[in-house]
């Protein structure tokens, strides 16, 4: 190679490379320093000098190759065999590794790289060949075998981690460079592999070892889980742990699991069954973490599922399901949908078994008559458990908390309008004055609670009609426990169902509000022209529309008790011109103040009470039928009337004779020894037990009320379409209803309309209607 360098130095011709180039031209001579050829690849230059105006050359040879001593070969290999021998026997080296080391990089790099590989690979054969037998003898126990098994490997491992140190040259420049020919590592384990564990007997009494290990560890005994992981380590490392050890392993696990599953099923209860799932998954799963691959993990806990838990879902829920959510075990409760949320399918047959037992115990609340009294109690009761074990056991799993609100819907209608009055009559009770069982927070939830059962009731005209009824005994006796609590029942309803659905109701209120404005200017009118009465009378005026239809009932009123109502009727009617008044007697009430021989006391009385305690003013003594003629009060209301006064805990008259009942014989008397602590006693009067007739006019109000809506639908309809089918049209029927009607009941409605003449029949197609404009 001929290189010209010109220089521009003006003063004379002279021939210098550059610094730079000189240095790195030694750098690339010094930086090989062993090695009989290590200069014999880098080549020398020669710089020509010429004379001045001369072209300058550099011309660039090879250095000689040098020529290695005579048996260097044999002698540094005799020198290598030794050290690999020492380190197969646990000896020192009388060698020293770095010449060691030197020794393979030479032979290298005079291409005896493949004699030097061949050489060593047999060396390492030789070695565990020799090494085989130890294995073989039958007397040795499974445990001997797998310690004595480690040691060999893991002296192994050491053994190839030195020998690669020295040959280290070899490993990362010709086995490197050369295809097909593995690492010396993994030439080890090959040898391995081919002269341990592929001698059959080795094999099984490895793999048998290991499992019989883990059986025990299964079975509860304490076991070597270092020697464990080893043994695997090595089957992994070898690239023979899943076709020979995991294998055999996930088939004893499903053996194993397989009858310990149908044993204990019928040996113990659902609960400590789960546990023991629970117990042997854990317990699985540490055995991954301390000594079976990560690839065992799917297969494995999959089996354990499979068996303890996959093949036992029915007969679980159908033997424990029930009796954990009746004793409301939430902790085996929640364990179970934990258990069942990783087998296939198992969430979704808990759903179905959750639902049925919802059913179930639903049906046996709400279809015992004998129960009535204490039912929305235990439904609200029912509900709040379920609700705790869908929120905490299941996560409120969207999949359950519908199938919770399906359920109650179902068997909360299967008793069709019950519910709903009893439940109007639960918050009558609950809003009562008098009700200090709860703190208005404590009613703002017992409310709430209400309202989640009320959205499941089909029949929710029939809690309006019982609900109103009620309401408006509790705002005209004054009985109502707070009228925040009702205000706000009233916005949780309007919520719910909309304005048209307590319209009513709101009228009411307002009724109410407008008579306390109406009695405060009545008062004043009272001040001004009759200041020296002495009766304060209050008056109600209520919307006819509003209320409930009350029965008409005259009695005879004291004198001055029609004096006052004659004056307020003139009040009112001059105040508003048009209207009408009817009095309703039995919604009255009155405080009258009694004198009896240990002092005088206020009584709160209804004003049927008062009629009957004001007769005795002009004697102390009265016959039964005196007293029903003089008041006029009817049969039935007479007698309950009489028994709370004579025949309660508060006798203020005495019955003659004494008895619970009242007679047409009966005689009263005034009770001149009467005592109470109380200075205001209120005489409760005896409420006739809700008469089946009285809920019969309610129910049949109701109905009658249905039927109006169903005729309204149907004539609207048939207005917008002119022309409908018979399906078609009670299709539209149902959608806009919002009660359970049943097709006949909806039949009997369009033949009715037919007869009045809204509607008539196609004459070819009896199906068909038509509306009549």
């Amino acid at each position: 190679m001929n290189v010209n360098i010109c220089s521009a130095k003006e003063s004379g011709w002279s021939v210098k490379k550059p610094k730079r180039e000189l240095q790195e031209s030694m750098s690339d001579v010094s930086s090989k320093r062993y090695g009989l050829s290590s200069m014999a690849n880098y080549p020398y230059a020669t710089p020509l000098i010429h004379k001045p105006g001369s072209t300058k050359k550099l011309v660039i040879k090879n250095f000689a190759k040098p020529t290695l001593p005579e048996n260097y070969k044999q002698q540094t290999w005799e020198k290598l065999k030794n050290a690999v021998v020492a380190i197969q026997k646990s000896k020192s080296i009388s060698t020293s590794q770095e010449e060691l080391y030197q020794a393979v990089e030479n032979l290298c790099s005079n291409n005896m790289a493949s004699f030097l590989y061949d050489g060593l690979k047999d060396l390492c054969e030789v070695h565990i060949k020799a090494n085989v037998d130890q294995f073989l003898p039958e007397s040795m126990d499974s445990f001997q075998f797998l310690k004595l098994m480690n040691e060999f490997w893991q002296a192994h491992c050491r053994q190839m981690i030195m020998i690669r140190s020295i040959f280290l040259f070899l490993d990362r420049t010709y086995i490197l460079q050369t295809p097909g020919i593995p690492s010396l590592w993994d030439m080890g384990l090959d040898m391995f592999r081919i002269h341990i564990m592929s001698n059959t007997v080795i094999q099984n009494r490895t793999v048998e070892g290991v499992l019989m290990i883990i059986s025990n560890e299964r079975g509860g005994q304490a076991v070597d889980r270092s020697l464990l992981k080893n043994l695997l380590r090595m089957l992994l490392d070898l690239q023979i742990y899943q076709e020979v050890f995991e294998v055999q392993f996930l088939k004893s696990t499903e053996e194993l699991y397989a009858a310990e599953g149908q044993r204990l099923m019928q040996e113990i209860d659902v609960p400590v069954y789960l546990q023991h799932v629970d117990k042997r998954l854990k317990e699985e799963w540490e055995r991954l973490l301390h000594y079976l691959d990560q690839s065992t993990k799917k297969a494995l806990i999959q089996c354990v599922e499979k068996q303890l838990l996959g093949e036992h879902l029915s007969a679980i829920l159908q033997k424990g399901l029930d009796l954990l959510l009746e004793e409301y075990r939430l902790n085996d409760v929640k364990l179970l949908y934990d258990l069942f949320a990783r087998v296939k399918n198992g969430l979704s047959l808990l759903c179905s078994h959750f639902n049925l037992y919802i059913k179930k115990t639903g049906r046996v609340i709400v279809s015992n008559p004998e129960k009535d009294k204490t039912m929305v109690q235990e439904l609200l009761e029912f509900k709040e458990r379920m609700d705790v074990i869908v929120n905490q056991c299941f996560q409120r799993n969207e999949k359950f908390v519908n199938t919770l609100k399906e359920a109650f819907e179902t068997f909360v209608n299967q008793r069709p309008n019950k519910p709903a009055e009893l439940i109007a009559k639960y918050l009558d009770v609950k809003l009562r004055a008098g009700n200090k069982e709860a703190t208005e927070e404590e009613l703002e939830q017992m409310l709430d609670k209400i309202m989640v059962l009320f959205r499941y009731i089909h029949g929710k005209d029939v809690f309006e009609a019982f609900y109103k009824k009620d309401l408006a005994k509790r705002l005209l006796v004054g009985k109502s426990a707070s009228v925040d609590a009702e205000k706000s029942m009233l916005s949780k309803l309007k919520q719910e169902c909309g304005a048209a659905f307590t319209s009513k109701l709101e009228g009411m209120f307002k009724d109410m509000d407008l008579s306390k404005e109406l009695m405060t200017t009545f008062r004043q009118h009272l001040n001004n022209t009759r200041p020296e009465e002495t009766i304060d009378m209050n008056v109600s005026v209520l919307t006819m529309g509003y209320w409930p239809t009350y029965p008409v009932c005259e009695v005879n009123m004291p004198t001055k008790m029609l004096k006052y109502q004659q004056v307020f009727r003139e009040f009112y009617l001059n105040k508003h011109s048009g209207r009408k008044l009817l009095w309703q007697p039995s919604l009255g009430h009155c405080v009258l103040k009694a004198f009896f021989a240990s002092g005088k006391h206020d009584l709160q009385v209804s004003l049927f009470q008062g009629l009957v305690l004001l007769m005795f003013n002009k004697k102390e003594e009265h016959s039964y039928d005196d007293i029903k003629q003089t008041t006029g009060i009817e049969v039935g209301e007479l007698k309950r009337t009489l028994q709370s006064l004579a025949c309660g805990k508060v006798r203020v008259l005495q019955k003659v004779p004494r008895g619970k009942d009242v007679d047409d014989t009966d005689k009263f008397v005034f009770n001149n020894d009467f005592k109470n602590k109380l200075f205001r006693i209120k005489i409760n009067q005896i409420q006739m037990k809700e008469t089946q007739e009285e809920q019969t006019i309610t129910q049949e109000r109701v109905f009658q009320d249905r039927q109006y809506q169903i005729d309204a639908a149907i004539v609207r309809i048939m207005k917008m379409r002119k022309t409908s089918s018979h399906n078609l049209l009670i299709t539209e029927l149902y959608d806009q209803l919002k009660f359970p009607v049943k097709p006949s009941e909806l039949k009997k409605r369009v033949e009715s309309l037919i007869d009045r003449d809204y509607l008539h029949r196609d004459q070819d197609n009896p199906n068909q209607y038509h509306y009549v404009a």
